[in-house]
């Protein structure tokens, strides 16, 4: 590798550069049959490196005297074919699968499917330290619960796998080592003390915090000598000084960055995981991925991604950055302000089919209707597999209206027959395996069984609004109260959704701001069941689910917010 680099840098212009390589190619036979090119911009390391990268890439998997399948060798940017469509969506388990998740799974889907392509479902599982367990299940469930079924995936098997990004450690760390070889990516050395102390730096002389590069250019004397005494190191991209990159947007053009805004982003991290955007372009390309369809939010990740795909002289994929959901108030979508949670929208009782219907209503896909030219509102996936058009979506951030959801979902109640309604409530909320767990909570509380509803209603009802003599104890002031509500709703937000798990977190945040057991219980007893008595509160929490725990909670404190801010 060395040498040929080597070879390279003896190229001293552009012509001659291109002259070394149609010479390396004749001696593969890579250039039988390939269409001639014009000589690129390759001066620098990075393109010197990208170049060899590339050539070996290709001299080393050639099966046919075809070198480069058609495309430019140098720039080897995407070209339209035949190849077959094939998306993915890749949601991380780091706890309830998200509504953005299923809202971009469905626009892979449909994308897929109307083009006779292959929807894959990856799992992004490198964030070791957010990692949930129960949370990949979780996220197959709510998808299939809304429908969407998947043609590759860990559940499933592929001829792409493994799926899971966890058990494809070894192939990021192979394909770190090219770009470290070819001069693309470099090792740093720096503690976390280091980078917090230059963080900090950056922050007082107000700029924009950033690695500064330090270790870019360390000799390999020096980066032998760091090796040998043990010091950890993360591998970063090598991100050209000058100059910019340009990627084509299929919703928005041409969308360029300058070299000075792109971080030297990390690509494995000191653990040997890859982060995200390594993982992610290794994964896109083996896997075959033509199409990346996803939030707008990963705009400003594209440039590093471009620049990896150059860095290994592959194919671009063609980049579909979608609108984000939004809120009422047009700021991205948040828990604290809509429930995010596809669990929590399950065990509420909304519909499957409202849901989809609703998520097909973000971003304008859909014909537009025949009265007052607005667009069609009801309908099914398979009326959308027939008539949603890419062309249609609208970059303005789709609202999130949960009013809206609620309407829909009402229609979609009403349209049912009352059989199929009755076998919708024994699915959900009066399901045998919820009933179930709620019967042991009463069963020594009760002296009639028509008193079970009397102790159950918090568990079946969706709105609790507790009285302010409920739920503020006796000794603290509301705005005390109101304040504590929210430390309790941030720590459960991260807490194991288990008897113990709860008691400790609760036990925690109470010793930390002052409040006693008792009055915490309290409160939370108040905001779960609207009661000063109930059966035991932490079994409760339990049974009722994390999701509309949390969301009862976040209600509770938006009441009181707008309670507050009313006139006398």
């Amino acid at each position: 590798m060395r040498l040929l680099a080597l070879i390279l840098r003896i190229a001293c212009s552009e012509v001659s550069l291109f002259v070394t390589l149609s010479f390396l190619m004749l001696l593969t036979g890579c250039a039988t049959n390939a269409r001639p090119f014009s000589p690129p911009d390759l001066t620098g390391d990075w393109q010197i490196g990208r170049a060899t990268a590339l050539w070996l890439d290709n001299s080393a998997s050639r099966k046919s005297s075809t070198c480069y399948d058609g495309i430019d060798p140098m720039t080897h940017f995407f070209s339209e074919s035949a190849a077959p469509i094939r998306v993915r969506i890749a949601p991380s388990p780091t706890g309830d699968p998200h509504v953005g998740t299923a809202y971009i799974g469905l626009l892979n889907y449909l994308y897929a499917k109307q083009r006779g392509g292959q929807f894959i479902l990856r799992i992004e599982d490198t964030d070791r330290a957010r990692f949930v367990a129960t949370s990949e299940q979780m996220i197959f469930d709510s998808l299939h619960w809304l429908g969407l079924t998947w043609d590759e995936g860990p559940d499933v098997g592929g001829p792409y796998g493994p799926y899971r990004q966890s058990e494809r450690t070894e192939i990021y760390r192979e394909h770190v080592e090219k770009l470290l070889a070819n001069g693309t990516a470099y090792r740093s050395f720096e503690t976390a003390e280091e980078l917090e102390a230059l963080r900090k730096s950056q922050l007082a002389a107000k700029l924009p915090p950033r690695y500064n590069g330090a270790h870019r250019e360390l000799s390999q004397t020096q980066i032998d000598e760091l090796l040998a005494e043990g010091r950890p190191y993360v591998i970063r991209l090598k991100v050209p000084a000058e100059g910019e990159t340009s990627f084509r947007d299929e919703l928005r053009g041409e969308i360029n960055f300058t070299h000075n805004n792109v971080d030297d982003q990390v690509l494995m991290k000191s653990d040997g995981f890859p982060t995200y955007h390594l993982a992610n372009v290794v994964d896109d390309h083996l896997m075959h991925i033509t199409d990346v369809i996803r939030a707008e939010e990963w705009i400003s990740s594209t440039p590093k991604h471009v620049l990896l795909y150059q860095a290994f002289g592959w194919d671009l994929p063609r980049f579909w950055h979608m609108p984000l959901l939004r809120n009422l108030d047009k700021s991205k979508i948040s828990k604290r302000k809509n429930p995010v949670s596809l669990v929590y929208y399950q065990q509420a009782g909304f519909l499957p089919e409202a849901m989809i219907n609703f998520l097909g209503l973000m971003g304008g896909g859909m014909p537009a209707g025949t009265e007052k030219n607005t667009q069609v509102e009801i309908f099914s996936l398979g009326q959308m597999l027939e008539q949603f058009d890419f062309a249609r979506i609208s970059l303005g951030g789709p609202v999130f209206d949960l009013t809206k959801l609620k309407w829909l979902n009402g229609e979609y109640i009403r349209a049912l027959s009352p059989e199929q309604f009755f076998n919708e409530l024994r699915a959900t909320i009066l399901s045998d395996e919820y009933l179930s767990s709620i019967a042991p909570l009463l069963q020594t509380r009760i002296e009639t069984l028509g008193q079970f509803g009397d102790l159950a209603g918090f568990l079946l009802r969706d709105e609790v609004t507790p009285a302010q003599d409920v739920f503020v104890p006796k000794k603290r002031t509301l705005e005390e109260t109101l304040a504590f509500a929210a430390e309790q709703l941030a720590v459960l937000e991260a807490t194991d959704w288990t008897h113990d798990g709860l008691d400790a977190a609760l036990r925690q945040v109470g010793e930390a701001q002052q409040w006693s057991v008792k009055e915490n219980f309290m409160l939370l007893r108040a905001i779960l069941t609207g009661a000063t008595q109930s059966p035991p509160l932490l079994e409760s929490l339990v049974v009722f689910g994390k999701a509309r725990s949390l969301d009862r909670m976040r209600r509770f404190g938006d009441t009181q917010k707008r309670l507050a801010t009313r006139k006398p």
